[in-house]
């Protein structure tokens, strides 16, 4: 029986779909098997499939039933064979492409592939990656907060989770998290994918800030101008695919006393006190940079408790400009500020007046220089 049409289609499929053709000829033998037992058993005769062995020539397209080495091939087999073999072989298909996309996809967890938005469904994003219609799911909390999808948007993610259910391959990706930044870094920055500058800690807060701790196995190579690259050129292409969030890049040290100190940048620290029983930093900046340190809202000084894995108090350096500050301002000046309280307060005032998020001239200057500050560093 030639059925070399048919065999031609199948290939054709296998090519579109970019699945094996061993694959689909295992399912056309598979489904010619079926429908040889359904014609025998329509004819009184109960077949076992384990009995009977299907002869398929790849080349030609010819095949055979055989059992116990005989011909078996009964007359007419060949449209009973297409009608069963096209609904099997439909089914293996999709079996074998959600295999396919599967093992394709759980190699790539970890790394980012590119997209394109096709649907937005109750705060669902689903992208269309591209190879053999696999999709890609972004819940709301693997999304920014500041970003605004929309049909047809082509943006990179990261493959986060993948997941085998009964309606097909759930491909979960993310842009919020921090770990998508860090591989951005490594698509941009040579020195970063070679192993020779390392990414050794990053804490972010989606569509806002993100700080990152970076090191070098070179001492000839400066890792944060490696990130930054010729006048920020590396830097600001990983912002403006992140739509223009600011990013602190700082340099690593073994000393935690260094670490703490560079992660509040770009404030300058002038002291550090560490309590290791109970993991905490006690942090002297200059008065007029306290504001900077701690950040809008404390971000700053959060990110560095992020980044650091250390509670991060700062106190103001109180007379480090002037030796004959009154003591009473200076005492007051010297007290612990509790920056996750402040952060906390800041937040309820935003909400209970909203007229206020807009910060006063001196706080807009303190802003605007911590702006610039943020990528020079």
């Amino acid at each position: 029986m030639a059925i070399s049409e048919f065999s031609a289609a199948l290939n054709q499929v296998a090519t579109e779909r970019g699945i094996p053709v061993s694959s689909v000829l295992e399912s056309v033998q598979s489904a010619l098997a079926t429908a040889y037992k359904k014609d025998r058993k329509e004819n009184g005769e109960e077949v076992d499939l384990e009995e009977i062995v299907v002869d398929l020539d790849s080349e030609t397209g010819e095949v055979r039933i055989l059992k116990d080495g005989k011909d078996v091939t009964p007359s007419g087999f060949g449209r009973i064979a297409a009608q069963t073999a096209k609904q099997v072989i439909l089914q293996k298909i999709r079996e074998t492409e959600k295999e396919v996309v599967f093992d394709e996809f759980k190699s790539k967890i970890g790394t980012i592939v590119a997209g394109q938005v096709f649907r937005i469904d109750n705060g669902l994003v689903t992208l269309d990656l591209g190879k053999m219609h696999a999709n890609g799911l972004m819940p709301q909390s693997e999304q920014v907060p500041t970003e605004n999808y929309r049909i047809n948007q082509r943006i990179k993610v990261l493959v986060k989770d993948v997941r085998d259910n009964p309606k097909g391959t759930e491909i979960i990706v993310s842009r919020s998290d921090p770990d998508f930044v860090k591989k951005l870094f490594e698509q941009e920055v040579p020195e970063i994918a070679s192993g020779t500058v390392v990414i050794e800690a990053i804490a972010r807060e989606a569509g806002s800030r993100t700080k990152m701790a970076v090191t070098s196995k070179d001492e000839k190579i400066d890792p944060v101008g490696s990130c930054v690259g010729q006048k920020g050129v590396r830097v600001q292409s990983i912002i403006a695919e992140l739509f223009g969030e600011k990013i602190d890049i700082i340099p690593y040290s073994s000393s935690i006393e260094k670490f703490i100190a560079a992660s509040l940048s770009p404030a300058k620290v002038t002291e550090v006190e560490l309590d290791k029983e109970n993991v905490r930093a006690i942090v002297s900046v200059p008065e007029d940079q306290q504001s900077l340190a701690i950040g809008k809202e404390g971000q700053n000084a959060r990110l560095a408790n992020k980044l650091t894995k250390w509670k991060i108090d700062i106190k103001g350096a109180a007379g480090f400009f002037s030796e004959d500050t009154d003591s009473a301002d200076a005492e007051e000046k010297k007290h612990v500020v509790g920056v996750w309280d402040a952060a906390i307060r800041a937040t309820e005032e935003k909400t209970a007046k909203k007229e206020e998020e807009s910060a006063p001239d001196e706080t807009e200057e303190e802003d605007r220089e911590e702006e610039q500050v943020s990528v020079e560093e």
